[in-house]
């Protein structure tokens, strides 16, 4: 049949079925140290509603025939609304043609690590976030800062104990720890009250993430954990890790990620307005949508180091 237009990769512009999708999916949360210490809960486009206690029931003690004492519990609901995340990668036609087939594949590894980056900046320090006011871990009030502890008085092994003990204290519970990267080097030679390292390594399975044991508390090293970048301006302290209950927040994603690709629009590179046609580029553009709730932002307890 006659050519009536020519072939462009937009013409490839469709919907990722699920079972395609499972490998962003998975490396996206392999690499998001938040949703590898949340749970994840089943999330459809309209959202879902999370059951939470507000009251929980109480027993007395009573006298052999006596009158057994009532009670009562309560549960409210708290909804988690999906938001839509976008990431935009550009290669070389070159690049496209060397593998046409499969060039999806390319893009993989920098669009989950995109995804990944920009929702542990939301879920922890509210970053552009989409998912409210407060609804992020940095809502917390309790502040620990790394250093305070003097070493006869164990140190960093110290300061860790006053996060748990903030958290005790308001009756809180401590399930692990997310660490930044900086933190690594305050934690490779502290040690504990009867001299043995506190940070001991562990294999985890299915994560790409370097995790090990904190206080016998699962905890993962990640980028992104610390106080953001600000006017360009690299961290060089504010907040370095984060401990609590990981229970009290859940995410969740809608299945299925929604790209195209385009061979002639302009793209934003390095602050410039690009044209693909003309430098014979190819963009694809991935979305996916992610919920995010913090039912107790006081669940949590922030480590700072401002004299690093």
């Amino acid at each position: 049949m006659a050519i009536t237009a020519a072939t462009k990769t937009s013409d490839f512009a469709g919907f990722l079925k699920p079972e395609q999708a499972e490998d962003y999916f998975e490396q996206a949360r392999r690499q998001s140290v938040v949703q590898t210490l949340t749970r994840q809960v089943p999330l459809g486009i309209n959202g879902q509603e999370i059951p939470v206690v507000t009251t929980k029931p109480t027993a007395g003690w009573v006298a052999e025939g006596g009158q057994k004492p009532a009670t009562s519990g309560a549960v409210g609901l708290k909804t988690i609304t999906p938001k839509k995340i976008a990431a935009i990668a550009v290669v070389s036609a070159e690049v496209v043609r060397a593998n046409p087939a499969n060039y999806v594949n390319i893009f993989r590894d920098d669009i989950a690590e995109a995804f990944a980056v920009a929702f542990d900046a939301a879920a922890l320090h509210g970053t552009n976030s989409p998912f409210g006011a407060g609804n992020n871990i940095d809502a917390t009030t309790k502040v620990v800062e790394m250093g305070t502890t003097t070493q006869a008085n164990g140190g960093i092994y110290g300061d860790l104990n006053a996060g748990l003990k903030l958290l005790v204290d308001a009756k809180k519970k401590l399930t692990g720890f997310a660490l930044d990267t900086t933190a690594e080097p305050l934690l490779n030679g502290a040690v504990d009250l009867n001299g043995r390292p506190l940070f001991v390594e562990a294999p985890y399975e299915n994560t790409a993430l370097d995790g090990g044991r904190l206080l016998r508390r699962p905890a993962f090293y990640g980028e992104g954990i610390s106080t953001p970048i600000v006017n360009g301006t690299p961290n060089t302290g504010g907040i370095v890790a984060y401990g609590g209950d990981w229970s009290q927040a859940v995410w969740g994603s809608v299945g299925g990620i929604s790209y195209d690709v385009s061979t002639q629009a302009t793209v934003t590179i390095n602050g410039v307005l690009t044209s693909l046609w003309e430098n014979n580029l190819v963009a694809i553009r991935a979305e996916a949508e992610y919920g995010w709730l913090v039912n107790d932002a006081q669940a949590f307890v922030k480590y700072t180091n401002h004299t690093a």
